[in-house]
């Protein structure tokens, strides 16, 4: 039997993947002012332990009010700092995954009630709010208060803090980035016209809705060593009249490749509350398709891949270089398990877990190869 595609290797700068399988960013809504908690060492541990390739850390804010939520992790100061070493070096201790971290900033999306609590959007006045920000003072829905429009102070400030993060990483080891640009969150809400009505440089025509994302990734990579790699997240299209198309996503990707992004991970939506989406299993694809054929860095695709010979084909037929698995990892935190089996694949299982793979399976199973980091 040949080997699946999905157990294909690849390299990404730094990173050597042994496979096609990320942990996407997956937000807890746990964290305690800013700071992970023990459940963010249950959460990531236990997925640093699903022979994935590389393990994605949820959308971190970069500056407090860049959080969606109250309970959203964030990597801004000395305290969050150490509460995510804590952490990482738990995780570490058993599991040699490579772990990337999603910086992020919530934009007018920020101050929210966290999902179980209803998800709304919360008054600058609440104890638990704050008064948002973005590119233009456009809410993100009827219910919302409006954002603030960020000045030239407050584009500076943003730069610096992700930078500033950015830079809180290194220190942590933190493999790779991936910087987020999609969902209606701040660096997306530049990109797209239906919320940035900006009459300066940074709105208007493409390349000037583009330009502040453009200078945060630089400031980013500025500030990350330079032999970690950077990955973008976008919404390749907001499923809205007017909005950000998978044409100027592609362009955008483009100029990415120009200034260094290492990979494109493409995901859709999350701008306007009338969106009309179209789902599917693999409804996403076609966009990580369409911006693959005109970059030449590799490409991932998300959304609704939840069989392993779904995302196997995706990888084998070229429409995507990576999987990211998200939900349906939470379902079933074993998925790379149970796609090595399903496939005829190989990947790792924890000495401690070895013997509780079937013998018929056996074959698609191996220990890791580093034990220094088990003691």
């Amino acid at each position: 039997m040949s080997k699946p595609a999905l157990f294909n290797s690849l390299r990404v700068r730094n990173l050597n993947l042994a496979n096609r399988i990320v942990v996407a960013p997956m937000c807890q809504y746990s964290a305690v002012d800013g700071c992970m908690t023990d459940w963010h060492l249950i959460h990531l541990g236990q997925l640093s332990l699903s022979g994935a390739a590389l393990l994605t850390i949820e959308a971190t804010a970069v500056m407090p009010e860049g959080r969606i939520t109250y309970a959203d992790v964030g990597l801004y100061d000395d305290a969050t700092q150490s509460a995510m070493a804590r952490t990482l070096e738990g995780v570490r201790r058993w599991s040699d995954m490579p772990i990337a971290l999603q910086l992020a900033h919530a934009g007018r999306k920020a101050s929210a009630e966290i999902p179980w609590l209803g998800h709304r959007q919360l008054p600058p006045d609440h104890v638990n709010g704050w008064q948002a920000s973005a590119p233009s003072a456009i809410a993100s829905d009827v219910a919302s208060v409006p954002p603030t429009a960020l000045d030239r102070q407050g584009l500076k400030r943003v730069r610096d803090a992700f930078a500033a993060a950015a830079k809180r990483a290194a220190v942590l080891d933190i493999d790779a980035i991936q910087l987020h640009a999609a969902h209606g969150y701040l660096l997306h809400s530049f990109l797209s016209p239906l919320s940035n009505h900006r009459t300066d440089e940074y709105g208007g025509s493409l390349e000037n809705r583009t330009r502040f994302p453009l200078e945060v990734f630089d400031e980013v990579r500025n500030a990350f060593p330079s032999d970690r790699a950077i990955v973008v997240r976008l919404s390749a299209t907001d499923w809205h009249e007017g909005g950000f198309t998978v044409k100027e996503a592609t362009a955008f990707s483009q100029m990415l490749e120009a200034h260094g992004a290492d990979a494109i991970d493409v995901s859709t939506g999350g701008l306007h509350p009338a969106q009309k989406i179209s789902v599917a299993p693999g409804y996403q694809v076609p966009y990580a398709r369409a911006i693959k054929t005109a970059v030449n860095i590799p490409v991932g695709a998300v959304g609704l891949i939840t069989e392993p010979t779904h995302a196997d084909a995706i990888v084998a037929t070229g429409d995507a270089d990576l999987i990211g698995v998200a939900r349906a990892l939470i379902y079933d935190p074993r998925w790379p398990w149970r796609a090595a089996a399903t496939l005829g694949g190989q990947t790792t299982a924890a000495l401690q877990y070895l013997r509780c793979v079937p013998r018929q399976h056996r074959d698609a199973f191996r220990a890791p190869r580093d034990y220094a980091f088990i003691n």
